[in-house]
């Protein structure tokens, strides 16, 4: 019996697959199982021993678990079911399985054992096998291999309707089990290994055979065993059954149920409906004892989350299992069942899961929200894991190549470090950058080690560059490798291969616009067309699209029926058949974008491909307006498409659409869509006439009728309007690996909607092309791979758009396969390497033959210069048969401008009319026919044909050629044969392809001229010709070279580019000359880089010399064959010659004029632009009259820049030309406007100014101004005129234009205007006064007015202000004006007068108020008025915050620089260092440095400030205090400093003065002296007694001596001399007498000192006595002197 499909796909559902360890185990249990069955086998002795043995047992373990709590025996279960469920034996999904009592009765010992064996390991298992006695009576022997389930939920019963074999659920999901049955791998292996093997054991019926072996060989004997023997037999039976029956009632009493229950859903899993890219996680609750196993199947396959890396993650927690689906598919649409399983059964819970798909763009990160949650590796790495990982990729795959349909696989094995397991990694796979998602064409693997990507049907969609990416947290790494896929055989030889990249573009309610990509392989044969297959999504029906094919690669398709879902497919077509189709799109339904909010859609589930569409029920009906917007939205020959939007009068009801179409220019309307109106905003009409001019409008219509049509379009030409991109260029082949090629190539110009490139190689010699890419590729760079090793490629490219595929370009240059060293650039593949013209002709090759090719070798520094086109990424290219270079043999004549038409052209303007019959006869009769043309040569050669050029006869015998005949033969062995004619029809060109040559056989050649009067002679023979293949890289020789333009010192030189232009285009050309009588050694180039133009001017000629002249065609392969040099011109201005004249008449129109007087009556002027034919009529007008024409610019622009030259026929070469470049343009447009417009020129534009008195006048000034012109005045759009408002003013003679306005009010603000009139010429100039420009005038106008109020009486010219003075006192300052004697001046501070002393006598007008000694308490607001009988004005001063602070600051920097150099002063205490300035301030910041160093202040060293000295005193110097000193004075915003050395001799003089001062003051200090106590005179009367003390001080104490006029005093009974303490000195006379008078000396002397105190004593005697008071001697008293 075959597996149902579901089933192939998931390897363990095949038992032939098993994991190693699985099937070890498998088989060991297997033994263990069998011989068990073995000793089942041993006979009834045993039977009844162990029946005896499993009830004691039994009992007894009933005792026990009675006495323990439900806790406990739970616990004792959970104990007991592990061990059995290592033995394998009743485990939970294995009891429902070991059957019924019955069945173990029947089956005999071997069941019996088993229950012993259950007893043994707890009651818990023995009351399974009591639940399955229950239905012993209604079992049969044989066991279903059907599981046993509970009984199921009424959901589970509608979901499963119909019968599903045995399924094993397979435990293999990511789990994360908090409280489980098994922890480890091996455990799970092992009880994986314990089930199959029981469920195999009742399945295969192993063991039951063997009993039934055994039974059977029972049954035989029992025909020998005694009836005692059976009579045992049967009464043990009978006594078991009553010990079961008692075991079972007496267990039923204790309702073991309350342990045991089956699983039950407490929360299932509910349905979801998503879209596409989002996640979703199924929840649900199980409750059961034990507990339960939940296993999760998709439409009843197990789910495992191994085979998906990444896609499941399954989660089981404390009874709360969830199953999430990260990044959902259509694949995902399924029925989901989570199935819990323990041993007391089995329940399913059923949920669907529908995917919708989103047809828009949308941000995938907007669903990573809530529940939905992101694959673990994409987030950070988690909390305790290593902070980076290292990933590296082993066994990669490398470039693959493929062919379409195939299998192709890509693998790579990832090593991740370090390893963590629950922390898996993120596989992307990329496709040239983009996101690879699983489909039915791509599957990608995971297996935990390597990662898999599977292309089931390999299409050339499915090439590209892949990226495998592997992320691990934040950290990703990656590797990628190129896919290549060939075509497929086609099914007809010589069919194209099949389109690719079928896309739907614009899908509506009857309409898609359906794209596809050009196949890169023709089949040999060029494609016709495409055909567009459609099918409706079901179905396998497929119809076309179109009846004849089409093109271009874009096509609508109509007819669809709304609602409904469509495939398609694109099949080419060729001259040989049809491709195979290409791989179909995908399903795109028939909507309208802008009626989804009308529509409900009902999408099934799971998804069918169909959409259900209702509309709203439509009401009464309004007939709908014209539809807005409409626009061609795109046009090719084949069809045109409109779109446009619905009308917004519609009503509720649905519209539909007429299209009608007339030709441009009328109005003959015809209805396109008479029969079905169409449903979709969008409409393509077919059957249109390519060339013609259309127009289109649309109607709508419902029920209620048929609405006014729209606007109609403008006229559409039918054509298509994508052109088929050009070539590519300059393709460059550089050595990549041993087996690849990097090319690189010049993309296509002004390409349009470009799609990539195509590229081929070719095996130098094979001449078949092979495709490198069958995609596509974008950028101008691709690996070709593949090659072989050390053969030699050619390649070539072509681009693509939907127009369809550009001609090739160029072959390169061929290039050897194999690894680059050093850089793999090919020579000579830039041709202007050589210091002169023709560098790369020095080594030519035969070109008799052109076979070999000529590759000189450069330096590859100076190659790489050359080719600095930068390298942009890109991918590969086409197929198709081989062809020429330059394949255009079709036509009989090289394809090159005719100058013959364009000069019947231009000559049927200017003479319309033809000559009559007689007239030409008679002019027949005058000429004669031409010379023979020479200089034959061969322009190119292939296999079958030859290109011919010959030069112009010498004599056209008086008439234009008409054209030529050439003739040919073949040369045999040197012996020519019959002429045969080459053409019947004469050719007006000199160059022509012979057709149906021979391929290496050797013509010769000659041409005859014709005219009007008949054929010429024919020219001689050529030389042999051999016609055969040239391979030549180099270009061809250019032809057709002649001269125009003969001037004394130039000439112009034209040429035709070569034929044969090698392997890659032409890039440019050399110009050489000599002089005509030089040899072929004097030839020099005139250009020393290439021109890319067909002509040039040479200049430098020398006037008379006679020159010759040679082009050489130049390609990336260098530089080819010269031409044939042209006939020999000498340099002169010939009389007569006349220049083209440019002129710009009156109206302004440009035009080129040129003027011949050397005319014949047939001559004619023949106007060219780049010396190319003029056919554009629409840029210039040619008028002819007599000897003069004109060339009329129409609308002179950028597209008119070139050089303009103008021939005239029949003379001896007048010519001449006229550059028109585009600062001559710009120069010729604005006379053309000053012309037409003329301007009157202004001296200056509208101003504004302030006049004295606060007007405001405007003015402007024009160069000249006649008598007759005109002022127009204008205010915002209104004429003003002259009256009191405005004052204005003409002065013609100047040219002065003036308006004032005495105020400005705020009505005035607006735009000024004066326009001026002078004949035709005008002129305007405007002024903007509005907001912030306004008020700036209107307030600067009306300060103006005030100031000029207050400066008529006394006022301030320069308001008050102040200064520093350098005596640092602050000076405030004004200067006034106006002033008389009466004028008085008052100053205020704060408000209160300041009383001067004296009178200002306003000295040069400047009045001034002195502040000495500025501190804060002078900061204040300071005014000074100024009055008298005229008026008054006021000036105020805020010396207050800000100010004050500058002015402080400007005090103390002008005290800073008052102050003196630091001096050195030594004092008693130290040294001192000081300077001294004006006045200080406490705002001057004092700072003091010694040595660069912050001085710290302490009570030795400390700084002060006396009066005006500043000051630092050091006491106690020590040699660490020498050093250098600053001083620095910090006046708030700078610092001023002054320095001074105070060492070396400056210290060692300063600490001797302070030794010095020092002493001084310790003597003294402690020196003997007087303190005090003595008088200066002491008179006592006589008989007194006189006590005087004074205090004496000195260290040591001093020694005293008392003198009586000068003379020592001794102590006696009468003077008593005392010196007490050595402190007091005591002087007393016991008893006055005259004698006592006298002058006395206190002497004190110590070590430091001596000082003497005098006093006087005077003794009276009373009157009575007659005695005088002796007086003391004039000039002594008590004085104190010291020594």
């Amino acid at each position: 019996m075959s597996l149902p499909f579901y089933q192939r796909h998931h390897q363990h559902f095949d038992r032939t697959y098993r994991h190693k360890e699985l099937e070890s185990t498998l088989s060991q249990y297997q033994k263990e199982e069998k011989s068990k069955s073995a000793i089942y086998t041993h006979g009834s002795s045993a039977y009844s021993q162990a029946a005896a043995l499993a009830y004691r047992q039994g009992s007894a373990s009933y005792d026990q678990q009675s006495m323990l709590s439900s806790h406990d025996l739970a616990e004792a279960y959970a104990h007991g079911s592990s061990v059995h469920s290592k033995r394998a034996s009743a485990y939970s999904l294995g009891s429902e399985s070991i059957s019924t009592k019955a069945e173990a009765y029947r089956l005999g010992s071997e069941l019996v054992n088993r229950k012993a064996e259950a007893y043994r390991l707890g009651y818990e298992t023995y009351r399974g096998l009591k639940g399955s006695s229950k239905m012993r009576e209604e079992q049969s022997l044989k066991l279903s291999p059907r599981a046993k389930r509970a009984k199921q939920s009424l959901l589970s019963e509608e979901k499963e309707n119909t019968a599903v074999d045995y399924v094993v659920p397979v435990f293999t999901g990511r789990q994360t089990h908090v409280s489980g049955i098994t922890d480890t791998e091996e455990e799970r292996i092992k009880e994986s290994a314990a089930y199959i093997a029981r469920r195999n054991l009742f399945a295969t019926g192993e063991g039951i055979s063997a009993t039934k072996k055994i039974t059977s060989s029972s049954v035989e004997e029992d025909k020998n065993i005694s009836r005692k023997v059976t009579i045992r037999e049967t009464a043990e039976r009978t006594a078991l059954k009553k010990t079961l029956r008692e075991t079972e009632e007496f267990h039923r009493k204790l309702n073991e149920d309350s342990l045991l229950h089956a699983p039950d859903f407490v929360i299932k899993p509910r349905s979801h409906t998503i879209w596409e890219k989002q996640n979703v996680k199924l929840h649900c609750t199980v409750t059961g004892w034990p507990e339960p196993r939940l296993t999760w199947y998709k439409n009843n396959v197990p789910i495992n989350v191994h085979t998906h890396p990444g896609k499941y993650v399954i989660e089981s927690r404390y009874g709360m299992h969830s199953l999430e689906i990260n990044k959902c598919d259509f694949e995902d649409t399924a029925q989901y069942r989570a199935s819990a399983m323990n041993v007391k059964g089995e329940l399913s819970a059923y949920a669907s899961l529908v995917v919708k798909r989103y047809k828009g763009e949308f941000d995938e990160t907007c669903f990573h929200a809530g529940t939905v949650t992101l694959p673990i590796s994409f987030g950070v790495t988690p909390h305790g894991y290593a902070s980076r990982f290292e990933i590296h990729f082993v066994d990669k795959f490398e470039v693959s190549f493929g062919r379409e349909g195939e299998t192709m696989s890509l693998g790579c094995t990832v090593i991740i470090h370090p390893d963590i397991k629950r922390f898996q990694p993120e596989i992307q796979w990329y496709r040239n950058g983009g996101l690879i998602t699983p489909s039915k064409w791509v599957k990608t693997h995971w297996s935990g080690e390597r990662a898999t990507l599977t292309l089931t049907h390999a299409n050339k969609e499915d090439e590209g560059l892949y990226t495998l990416r592997v992320v691990m947290g934040d950290y990703y790494e990656q590797y990628s490798a190129y896919v290549f896929v060939r075509d497929a055989d086609a099914d007809i030889p010589g069919a194209p291969a099949s389109p690719l990249d079928v896309k739907c573009l614009d899908a509506n309610k009857d309409y898609v616009i359906i794209s596809w990509k050009q196949p890169a392989v023709d089949g040999g044969n060029p494609i016709l067309g495409y055909f567009i297959d459609k099918c409706e999504v079901g179905t396998t029906h497929w119809s076309q699209c179109n009846e004849t094919p089409v093109k271009f690669a874009r096509f609508p398709v109509t007819g669809l029926i709304e609602g409904r879902s469509y495939i398609f497919r694109v099949r080419a077509v060729n001259n040989a058949g049809i491709s195979i189709p290409s791989r179909v799109s995908e399903a795109v339904a028939a909507l309208d974008p802008a009626d989804r909010a009308r529509l409900r859609s009902h999408p099934s589930a799971p998804w069918t491909g169909q959409i259900i569409v209702t509309e709203e029920e439509p009401t009464e009906g309004i007939v709908p307006g014209p539809p807005s917007d409409l626009h061609v939205t795109e046009a090719t020959k084949n069809y045109v498409v409109l779109s446009w939007k619905p009308p917004c009068e519609r009503g509720h009801e649905g519209v539909m659409y007429f299209v009608e179409k007339c030709v441009a220019g009328t109005e003959n309307w015809q209805r396109v869509n008479t029969e079905i109106p169409v449903k979709s905003p969008r409409f393509a009409l077919f059957d249109l006439a390519e060339g013609k001019s259309y127009r289109f409008r649309v109607r709508c219509c419902n029920s209620a009728g048929i609405g006014e049509p729209s606007e109609a379009t403008e006229a559409t030409v039918v054509g298509d309007k994508l052109d088929i991109p050009s070539s590519p260029s300059h393709v460059i082949p550089t050595r990549n690996t041993d087996t690849s090629v990097v090319i690189t190539w010049t993309e296509s110009k002004d390409a349009k909607e470009l799609v990539g490139y195509y590229t081929e190689a070719s095996k130098v010699g094979s001449g078949h092309w092979e495709p490198c890419n069958n995609n596509p590729v974008k950028g101008a760079r691709f690996t070709c791979q593949g090659l072989t090793t050390g053969d030699h490629y050619t390649f070539r490219v072509r681009a693509v758009n939907a127009a369809g595929l550009s001609e090739y370009s160029q072959e390169s240059e061929a290039i050897e396969v194999k690894a680059a060293i050093g850089g793999g650039l090919l020579h000579g593949v830039c041709p202007g390497l050589s210091g002169k013209a023709g560098g790369l002709t020095d080594h030519t090759a035969n070109w008799e033959g052109m076979h070999e090719s000529s590759q000189p070798v450069f330096d590859t520094d100076t190659l790489l210069k050359c080719n600095a086109k930068p390298n942009r990424q890109t991918v590969p290219s086409s197929s198709g048969k081989q062809r020429s270079p330059t394949d255009k043999r079709v036509s009989e004549m090289v394809p090159t401008p005719s100058s013959q038409k364009t000069t019947t052209k231009q000559a049927s303007k200017s003479q319309p009319g033809d000559r009559s019959a007689l007239e030409r006869l008679k002019k027949k009769q005058d000429i004669a026919t031409p010379s023979p043309p020479y200089d034959i040569t061969v322009l190119e050669s292939v296999r079958d044909s030859m290109v011919l050029g010959w030069k112009q006869p010498k004599n056209i015998g008086g008439a234009e050629i008409t054209g030529y005949y050439v003739n040919y033969r073949e040369v045999i062995g040197g012996a020519p044969g019959e002429w045969r004619e080459a053409n019947i029809k004469a050719v007006s060109e000199r160059a022509y392809r012979v057709h149906d040559l021979k391929e290496n056989t050797t013509y010769q050649f000659q041409v005859a001229a014709a005219n009007l009067a008949g054929l010429g002679i024919p020219s001689p023979a050529s030389q042999s010709f051999k016609c055969e293949e040239w391979t030549i890289a180099v270009p061809g020789p250019p032809h057709d070279v002649s001269c125009s333009e003969v001037r004394k010192d130039s000439l112009v030189l034209l040429w035709k580019p070569p034929i044969y232009v090698g392997r890659s285009p032409v890039t440019g050309f050399y110009i050489d000359m000599k002089e005509t009588n030089a040899t072929g050694e004097h030839w020099k180039s005139v250009n020393e880089k290439a021109t890319a133009s067909k002509y040039l001017k040479i200049s430098g000629l020398k006037e008379g010399t006679s020159y010759v002249f040679r082009i050489r065609a130049a390609n990336k392969a260098g530089v080819g064959k010269p031409s044939d040099s042209t006939d020999p011109v000498v340099a002169e201005t010939r009389p007569g010659t006349k220049e083209v004249v440019v002129e710009v008449d009156d109206n302004g129109v440009i035009s080129l004029n040129f003027e011949c007087d050397q005319m014949s009556s047939d001559s004619k002027f023949i106007w060219s632009k780049n010396y190319e034919p003029i056919d554009d009529d629409s840029r210039l007008l040619i008028d002819t009259k007599g000897g003069k024409s004109k060339a009329v610019f129409k609308d002179l622009s950028e597209e008119d820049l070139g050089v303009y030259s103008c021939v005239v026929t029949d003379t001896d070469g007048v010519s001449s030309s006229y550059t028109i470049d585009e600062e001559e343009m710009k120069r010729l447009l604005a006379l053309s406007h000053e012309h037409k417009f003329p301007i009157i020129p202004l001296k200056s534009e509208l101003a504004v100014e302030i006049l004295e008195k606060g007007q405001v006048r405007f003015w402007m000034q024009a160069e000249k101004l006649s008598g007759n012109s005109k002022v127009n005045f204008v205010f915002n759009d209104k004429e003003i005129v002259n009256g009191e408002k405005y004052k204005m003013k003409i002065d013609r003679n100047t040219g002065l234009i003036e308006m004032v306005m005495d105020r400005l009010e705020d009505e005035d603000e607006g735009t000024y205007t004066f326009q001026l009139l002078d004949g035709k010429a005008t002129s305007q100039s405007s002024l903007v006064l509005i907001g912030d420009v306004f008020q700036k005038l209107q307030t600067a106008a009306e300060f103006q007015r005030q100031e000029w109020f207050r400066k008529q009486g006394p006022h301030f010219v320069e308001y008050l202000g102040w200064e520093v003075t350098p005596e640092c006192n602050v000076l405030l300052k004004c200067k006034v004006a106006n002033i008389k004697k009466e004028t008085h001046i008052v100053w205020y501070k704060d408000e209160r007068e300041i009383m001067v002393d004296e009178q200002h006598d306003f000295k040069d007008g400047v009045c001034t108020l002195l502040i000495t000694e500025f501190s804060k308490k002078d900061a204040g607001i300071y005014e000074v008025i100024l009055k008298d009988d005229r008026g008054k004005d006021k000036s105020i001063l805020k010396l207050v915050e800000a100010a004050f602070a500058d002015l402080m600051t400007e005090v103390c920097k002008v005290i800073a620089l008052s102050a003196t150099e630091l001096k050195i002063q030594s004092t008693e205490e130290g040294i001192r260092l000081y300077s001294f300035v004006n006045y200080y301030l406490e705002d001057l910041r004092v700072s003091w440095s010694h040595n660069e160093a912050k001085i710290k202040y302490t009570e030795r060293v400390k700084t002060g400030v006396t009066g005006e000295q500043i000051w630092l005193q050091i006491n106690e110097p020590t040699p660490n205090d020498k050093g250098k000193y600053i001083m620095e004075l910090f006046d708030g915003k700078t610092g001023h400093t002054k320095v001074v050395d105070l060492s070396g001799q400056a210290y060692d003089e300063a600490f001797a003065e302070f030794q010095r001062l020092k002493a001084a003051a310790i003597a003294e200090k402690n020196r003997a002296r007087v303190l005090g106590g003595l008088p200066d005179v002491v008179t006592i009367q006589e008989g007194k007694a006189l006590n005087l003390t004074c205090s004496v001080w000195g260290n040591p104490v001093p020694e005293i001596s008392w003198l009586k006029n000068e003379k020592l005093l001794v102590g006696d009974d009468h003077v008593i001399l005392k010196f007490e303490s050595g402190k007091h000195a005591c002087f007393t006379i016991t008893s006055v007498s005259t004698v006592d008078s006298g002058r006395y000396s206190l002497v004190v002397k110590n070590q430091y000192g001596t000082e003497r105190s005098d006093f006087t004593v005077s003794v009276f005697i009373p009157e009575g006595e007659g005695s005088e008071i002796p007086q003391p001697e004039a000039g002594k008293g008590n004085k104190k002197t010291k020594a």
